[in-house]
């Protein structure tokens, strides 16, 4: 009878002969020093990414960049709120500062406008809908103040109708916006690749 290998001993052997890339994973750190700093810059829009960038050895510089990239362009949202707006203008700056491109500044600036544009479109249709359910919405605190022998005040948002109208109009205004935004990303990132 055969000898019953260990589990370790089965792994080691198909394992035997990996090798590990010590440039692969020099590579990989760049990228998530990358990452990292990006982050950093997130939170600290002063620091300087063509400083930091210069600083890395020359040939992780591409990793590097990758990084910062890659984090910089997942922010690259349409905005709930002012905050985001903060946060994303942050991530345009650093793209900008990291593409160096007119072309690419001009492309940004568009982006802006459109993102304030869905910020009016959006706060304005929000209430359009309001106006639009008032009625119906007034129905039912009438009827609900009548049951209860007490006047009742609803928002609009505590009414499950009201929420699925709401939400299934305003998803379709994002959708038409996010076409904008998936075509910035695919554009910032043939700027980047240049």
């Amino acid at each position: 009878m055969g000898r019953i290998k260990s589990a370790l001993e089965i792994a080691l052997e198909r394992t035997s002969e990996v090798k590990s890339d010590k440039a692969s994973i020099n590579q990989f750190e760049a990228k998530q020093r990358g990452k990292k700093f990006a982050n950093e810059y997130l939170d600290d829009p002063g620091k300087n990414i063509a400083d930091f960038i210069k600083q890395c050895p020359a040939e992780q510089r591409d990793s590097l960049q990758q990084g910062v990239f890659d984090t910089l362009v997942s922010q690259i949202t349409l905005p709930a709120s002012k905050e985001d707006e903060e946060r994303i203008a942050n991530a345009g700056k650093g793209l900008a500062a990291l593409i160096n491109n007119k072309r690419f500044s001009a492309l940004l600036n568009q982006l802006f406008q459109v993102f304030a544009q869905y910020m009016n479109e959006s706060a304005q249709y929000g209430e359009m809908l309001k106006r639009q359910y008032a009625p119906e919405l007034r129905q039912k605190e009438e009827e609900l103040s009548r049951r209860l022998g007490q006047e009742i005040r609803l928002d609009p948002f505590q009414d499950p109708e009201f929420v699925a109208i709401y939400n299934q109009n305003m998803n379709a205004l994002k959708d038409n916006y996010q076409l904008a935004v998936d075509q910035f990303r695919e554009e910032t990132r043939r700027f980047f690749e240049e």
